[in-house]
């Protein structure tokens, strides 16, 4: 696809295009630095986790998927390092996930990237259309979740 070609595309295709255009270029950087196995959920997992962890019921819930798949996320990110198991401060069953420090490490990385990546932005529209677009998405996202932040981030690939 060239450049008259985007002329065509309508706004979910563009919103969609940027998304994973950042998400592919973020992965690749990930990649680059030692975090080859790190997937975009897996972003959208830690989000939930910081500052102080979070049970396996409370990411179901925030990704919007089920108990058992957040468990097999778990247990491959407990092997690579990312996460531990502990147990629940208050619910003697329970467990609480928490970030290690290469969990951290890749949440500091992906922090660093992502600056890098709106500096970019800025340096093709300016500050002020960055900031402008920040805003107006901000409210649209406000507006047709009548006044709330969503309480799902799921991945929408």
């Amino acid at each position: 696809m060239n450049h008259s070609d985007f002329s065509e595309l309508d706004l979910t295709s563009l919103l969609s295009l940027s998304f994973s255009t950042s998400i592919n270029e973020l992965h690749t950087r990930l990649s680059e630095l030692g975090f080859g196995d790190i997937r975009p959920v897996h972003g959208f997992m830690f989000k939930c986790m910081t500052p102080n962890g979070a049970t396996g019921i409370e990411l179901a819930e925030y990704l919007g998927i089920t108990k058992q798949a957040v468990s097999k996320m778990v247990d491959y990110l407990e092997k690579r390092g990312y996460v531990n198991k502990q147990p629940h401060p208050t619910d003697k069953r329970g467990k609480i996930i928490i970030l290690t420090e290469r969990g951290w490490l890749v949440v500091k990385a992906k922090e660093n990237i992502l600056n890098e990546l709106e500096q970019r932005w800025i340096g093709n529209i300016g500050a002020e259309r960055l900031q402008m677009l920040k805003e107006d998405l901000k409210r649209i996202v406000y507006e047709t979740n009548e006044g709330n932040i969503p309480s799902m981030f799921r991945p929408v690939w």
